[in-house]
């Protein structure tokens, strides 16, 4: 006759708590071996111990449930260990984000204003390449990434060639609402037919306040701050997305203090 455990046995054997327990019970995630049909009460069969143990060190890293169902139910060792690696991929990447956010402090703190020189810049009217899509303030470096490999792409299947960097306009709702429109864009000799979302438009003569920010996307926050003061301070603001050109990138070099971009707010006066 097979051994039973009560959940308060299990629990302690498991470092699992009753209510997560009953919690994984609903989602059926980790089902006990019996319910008494008399109490309700849950009973565990002994070789449930390690799968039990296995739920909770991926949710101490953090493993969506979702992930946590994959991998027990994975259907061999390797699909098993790929869950497993995936997740810890993303982990990686969150510490190196969480490691860039802590320095980004680190450095606002120690140097709380940020000197720039400004220049004031009619830009002419453009044709470019383009791509719009509405992006959550989260994923805009991802999908700016992606929107670039596309026109990038672009340019050598059609065989158009750029007049200058990539760039990118911000428009209100993108700050204002945590996600809005977004356009990256490259310049290009003029307009020709395009394929999929990739748009060959003409963007229009602006009047920019236009500075460098040194260094990685992390804290360019700082960059935008220093500049929109300046701007304010002037009074010579307008309406319209902030541009952005992407001078030197990963691209171009390894080094993170070496990029460069450009960032110009629209304003409707020049030569101050």
């Amino acid at each position: 006759m097979s051994v039973l455990l009560t959940i308060g046995d299990f629990s302690r054997m498991t470092y699992l708590s009753v209510k997560a327990l009953r919690h994984y019970h609903d989602i059926g995630l980790l089902e006990p071996a019996a319910v008494d049909p008399a109490s309700g009460y849950r009973l565990y069969q002994p070789d449930q111990v390690a799968t039990a143990q296995v739920i909770r060190r991926l949710r101490d890293l953090d493993m969506p449930l979702d992930a946590v169902r994959t991998v027990l139910r994975a259907p061999d060792l390797d699909a098993r260990n790929t869950a497993i690696v995936e997740h810890l991929h993303g982990m990686e990447r969150r510490l190196e984000q969480l490691s860039s956010t802590v320095t980004s402090l680190r450095v606002l703190l120690e140097r709380p204003s940020v000197p720039i020189e400004v220049e004031y810049r009619s830009a002419t009217p453009v044709h470019v390449l383009a791509i719009t899509g509405r992006v959550s303030m989260a994923d805009s470096y991802a999908w700016l990434d992606q929107a670039q490999e596309e026109i990038s792409a672009a340019l050598t299947a059609l065989d158009v060639r750029r007049t200058g960097p990539d760039g990118a306009l911000y428009f209100n709702d993108f700050f204002e609402n945590d996600a809005g429109n977004v356009t990256a864009f490259v310049p290009i000799t003029g307009s020709v037919s395009t394929p999929g979302r990739i748009q060959a438009v003409e963007l229009p003569a602006v009047e920019l306040a236009v500075t460098v920010h040194h260094g990685t996307s992390a804290q360019i926050d700082r960059t935008y701050g220093a500049l929109g003061t300046y701007v304010a301070q002037r009074a010579v603001g307008v309406t319209g997305p902030i541009r952005e050109h992407y001078l030197i990138t990963s691209a171009d070099t390894d080094v993170e203090h070496r990029h460069r971009t450009e960032v110009c707010w629209p304003v409707f006066r020049t030569g101050q």
